[in-house]
């Protein structure tokens, strides 16, 4: 027996439009998969693929760097300052460069959550100069 799936092309439409309400919606799934994917259960603590793909050696944190530059374009699309988004490129880089250390970095790829930073200041440029984007989050 196969498997239906509903397809809402209203959630669709919401994620692929260009206006800033649709930026931000992507930039929170993104940022929700690559830092807070699963627990662990025990700890209790939210881990993504940031930190999952950290555990290839070099080419997993050099793809989670890449897929974390799609937020500072994001940014950059949004009309952000430029100092803010040089602020976002150095959080990917240092995340990207620290995380490639052997060990070291699988440690600092489970504590430093660049995407999160990032999307931090996405969200307050947005709740400034875009105050209709905002999201009321029920949890």
């Amino acid at each position: 027996m196969a498997a239906t799936y509903a397809f809402d092309r209203d959630a669709a439409r919401r994620l692929i439009g260009s206006d800033p309400a649709a930026a931000r919606l992507r930039v929170e799934m993104l940022e929700r998969v690559l830092e807070r994917a699963f627990v662990i259960p025990g700890i209790n603590r939210p881990v993504g693929l940031d930190a999952i793909m950290g555990v290839l050696p070099i080419a997993g944190d050099a793809l989670a760097g890449i897929v974390g530059l799609y937020l500072v374009w994001e940014a950059r699309n949004l009309g952000m300052p430029k100092r803010t988004v040089a602020r976002m490129l150095a959080n990917v880089g240092f995340d990207t460069a620290v995380g490639a250390v052997p060990l070291v970095g699988d440690v600092f790829d489970f504590l430093f959550r660049s995407n999160s930073k990032n999307l931090r200041l996405i969200k307050r440029h947005l709740d400034k100069h875009h105050p209709g984007t905002s999201v009321i989050d029920a949890r």
